[in-house]
């Protein structure tokens, strides 16, 4: 039996790698840097390795089974850990080669945090960082069960490892023909009367949001609640109403960002790491985010 596994072990990361991609075999190729047809070969291998069918072809697409499900569930967690004793041990003396599994959030998709990446590739090209952007939440529970290495993460975690490393103010985004889209400065008073755009309730900045105006003497009315930031700064664009919302380099249009005042309308963002940041790459990625963002 351990011979099997031993033997099996590329054709069971393959079929993780499946689950995890939901039975898109290209994407599940490119994450793993391999042709697809070397993909396709690997699972029909462990299908016949172990007498279970795994895939079911549907038209062009393949549906995965209840029992490739269930195997790839069991074998994650060993996988990820001989993954990372692995790597670790080869890599000690070698901090020029790995793969980092890196999540950040929506709202960060442009400005410092890409140059960030960037730059650290072109310092450690022979580092791969797998990049996953996601809501907070999920970006947090990938951290706890392994499944990230490193994630920016806003609000600061509970119960994960983590440093704060800035602030991301909140500003209001309006219309811009919005009676108050020539002002530099407003208070979050003055929007009392105004038709909001959200998040859902579990969002943290819905929350936010939700204090920051019952602070300010008022009850927010909420017209929709949307998960993707880019729509509903898209939205407000179209006169749907307005958002409290980090900065975005690339502005809507026929939007505006005005600054709120009081300068407290802000969150933490923190840097957090799980156990499996460990080997080389890993340090070596932290302490860059560490020193340069």
């Amino acid at each position: 039996m351990d011979q099997l596994a031993g033997l099996l072990a590329p054709h069971l990361r393959a079929l993780d790698e499946l689950v995890a991609c939901d039975g898109h075999i290209t994407r599940a190729a490119e994450r793993l840097g391999i042709p697809q047809s070397s993909m396709s070969r690997r699972i029909h291998a462990l299908q016949k390795s172990l007498g279970v069918p795994l895939v079911i072809q549907d038209g062009r697409t393949v549906r995965l089974t209840p029992a490739a499900i269930r195997l790839a569930s069991r074998i994650r967690d060993p996988l990820r850990a001989m993954e990372s004793g692995i790597e670790s041990v080869i890599g000690d003396a070698d901090a020029e080669h790995g793969t980092v599994r890196f999540g950040f959030p929506l709202t960060m998709g442009s400005g410092r945090l890409p140059t960030l990446i960037a730059d650290f590739h072109r310092r450690a090209p022979g580092i791969r960082l797998q990049i996953k952007q996601a809501h907070g939440s999920a970006l947090a529970a990938d951290v706890r069960a392994g499944e990230l290495d490193v994630a920016v993460l806003i609000p600061a975690p509970q119960r994960l490892q983590h440093t704060v490393i800035g602030i991301q103010p909140i500003q209001a985004v309006l219309p811009a023909d919005h009676r108050l889209a020539n002002r530099r400065r407003i208070r979050l008073s003055e929007l009392r009367d105004e038709t909001f755009i959200a998040n859902p309730t579990s969002y943290n900045l819905r929350q936010l949001t939700e204090n920051w105006c019952k602070a300010a003497g008022f009850t927010p009315s909420m017209a929709l609640e949307i998960t993707e930031f880019a729509t509903m700064r898209e939205l407000i664009g179209r006169g749907l109403g307005i958002a409290l919302l980090p900065h975005d380099g690339r502005v809507a249009p026929g939007t505006t960002e005005i600054a709120l005042s009081p300068a407290t309308y802000q969150r933490e963002i923190a840097l957090a790491w799980s156990p499996t940041a460990a080997t080389p790459a890993g340090r070596r990625f932290l302490g860059f985010l560490r020193e340069h963002f």
